[in-house]
This record gives C-alpha cells, structure tokens and sequence, in this order.
C-alpha cells in the first residue's frame, strides 16, 4: 500500500465514480479499476461495494478512507515545510482576516514590504471560529487575524488590540442628533446583524442579552459593507467595529457611541505552534505585534 493507492480510493470516494475519479486524476478508468483491486488484495478486505450506478464503502473501506484523508493531509503538510525551508524571502505569505482589518492591514503590509519586497502576499477572509482552525490546521494559511477567541492546544493565539462596537444610522434618524444613546433605545428600530457563526453577531447579541434588551433582527448580513449599504438608504441600524469605520467619513451616515460596557471585542493573531514558519514569514507575524505595540485603537 503506497499513497498513490491511497490517492486514487480517496478520489473515488470523494467522487463516488471511477470515471469521474479517473478523469481528476488524468488516468484511464481500467487502470485506477486495477489499482483499486491490487489494493483490497494487498488489504484482505473490500473497500468498495460496487453496482451498475452506485458505489458505497465498506465498514474497512470507512475506517480505511479515514486514515488516509489524515496520511494525505500530512503528506502535504510535509511537502509545504519543505518548500519553505527554502524559501528565505522569496515566496506566498497567506494571511486570513476579517473585513474590518482593511483600514490597517495596508499599513503593516507597507513595512514588510521594505524588507520582502518578493514576496507573493495572498490575503483572504476567514471569518468562523470553525473556519480559523480549518484554515491553520490544513495549511491554507500561515496566520488568521480574527475576533474568534480560539482555545485550541496546537494554536497560538495573540490578542492585538481591543475596540468598540458603534452605532451606526442614517442622518435623518432620529438618534442621530442624541448626545447619549443605550441599547434600551434600540429595541424597535430595524436592526441589521450578521449572520449565524460569526463572532460579532454573539458579542451584539450578548450585549443585548446583558441589558435584557431584544432587538427587533430585519436584515441578516455576511458583510460590514452590505450593512453599510442598507443604513445608507435609511433601511435599520447596526452595531459595527469602530476599526471598520476608520478611513472617509460617509456624510449619509452618523455613528454614535453606545453607553453600555458590553460593546467591545478583542481582535488575535492566530498561527500553528509546531507549523514549521520561513523567516520571512515569522517576520510578517513578528511585524504585525509590533504594529500594535506603538498603534492602538
């Protein structure tokens, strides 16, 4: 039993079809055919029960399929270190973030830049907890900036800074004009919040829990921009992360803070502990702390 075997019934299962397995992998179907029956030969077992138009695992071809997803995903693992130990500064730095790094994302990137100036950076969103860790643990990325408090043995998590949630409504809302706003003062307005499994629709939500407040939910959204839009046309409110906001001020739109010391959230830098990392990389990681060092919001 060798990895390519343990290629080739991996893609059959993912594929539930020779052809379609066969063609991803650029061979003749009656070759991986062969390949598949060598390999229950070599095991004692089948793998596959076959019929004219389905194929289903069996119990040793489930515990089998198991196995080598995890022996493939460590191969390729192995193979990314590899490259890397090679790689001093030229090479990819993939980064996950969420939306609301936009505003000072650049600036660290400004600085990494002068001393890598061949490195491919390839940003990303990441925004769910579960995302985060799938994201690190299969070697998408090399680092995750999130607001996802991740408690894992093999992550290492760093919190960056911490900031407020505003308010944000349009100029001709009411609340615009008031000095002092709480969330009690939300309650029947059209409220606009992010969809289920992100972090900051549970710190919002958590918030309103705290002051026994329910807000009235209209508009569910993946994206900051979108809320942005819908506020602009007069459509609901929104809580929004005061780093988000930073940059042009948009004169349709008022933000205002909320009395209540619920509304914050931390922002962490997130990379694998044992994850082999290239200087140049560890450079953009070390970078990014730095950062906010000297820069707080």
């Amino acid at each position: 039993m060798d990895l390519k075997q343990l290629n080739y019934f991996v893609q059959i299962v993912e594929h539930m079809s020779f052809s379609k397995a066969a063609h991803k992998l650029h061979i003749s179907q009656p070759s991986l055919s062969n390949a598949i029956k060598n390999l229950e030969s070599e095991l004692g077992f089948q793998l596959l029960e076959r019929s004219t138009r389905t194929i289903k695992l069996t119990e040793a071809g489930n515990v089998l399929y198991g196995r080598a997803l995890h022996l493939l995903l460590e191969m390729d693992i192995v193979e990314k270190e590899m490259k890397e130990v090679k790689l001093i500064g030229n090479g990819e730095l993939e980064i996950g973030m969420i939306e609301s790094v936009k505003q000072w994302i650049p600036k660290v990137i400004v600085h990494y830049n002068e001393e890598f100036p061949n490195m491919k950076i390839k940003l990303m969103e990441v925004l769910s907890g579960a995302d985060v860790k799938r994201s690190l643990r299969k070697y998408e990325t090399h680092a995750i900036i999130t607001n996802q408090p991740i408690h894992e043995s093999d992550i290492e998590t760093v919190p960056l800074y911490n900031e407020n949630l505003v308010l944000v409504v349009h100029k001709s809302h009411p609340l615009a004009n008031e000095k002092t706003i709480g969330l009690k003062e939300l309650e029947n307005d059209s409220f606009i919040i992010t969809s289920e499994g992100f972090q900051t629709r549970d710190d919002v939500l958590k918030a309103f829990q705290f002051e026994q407040v329910t807000p009235l939910i209209k508009y569910e959204i993946n994206r900051f921009e979108t809320a942005l839009s819908l506020v602009r046309e007069n459509l609901g409110i929104a809580l929004i992360p005061e780093s988000y906001l930073e940059g042009p001020q948009d004169h349709e739109i008022i933000r205002k803070k909320i009395d209540s010391p619920t509304l914050n959230r931390t922002v962490y830098l997130t990379y694998m502990k044992n994850r082999y990392l290239s200087p140049a990389i560890l450079r953009f990681i070390e970078g990014t702390k730095e950062y906010f060092k000297v820069n707080t919001y």
